[in-house]
């Protein structure tokens, strides 16, 4: 699975430096660095609508500290 976090002007004010972080440490705690490759990426077309994350194909828009663990069960762990 491939997971590119926008690191562009708009995300980076909203937050992805977090994201990927929180990123990181959920790949880790789960064991998952040789099944999820994360990727930083310049603007993913999303800027409105908060840190968007690009999931293979799938983009997902709005991941926030608040949102994430949610995000990352739904949108990673529910699709391996």
């Amino acid at each position: 699975m491939n997971v590119y976090i926008c690191v562009g002007s708009s995300c980076h004010i909203k937050g992805s430096y977090d994201i990927i972080q929180l990123t990181k440490k959920a790949i880790a705690d789960h064991h998952l660095e040789e099944t999820v490759h994360l990727s930083a990426a310049f603007c993913l077309g999303k800027c409105t609508d908060g840190v968007t994350v690009k999931i293979n194909e799938e983009i997902i828009c709005g991941v926030s500290s608040d949102n994430f663990e949610e995000f990352f069960q739904e949108q990673i762990l529910s699709k391996l």
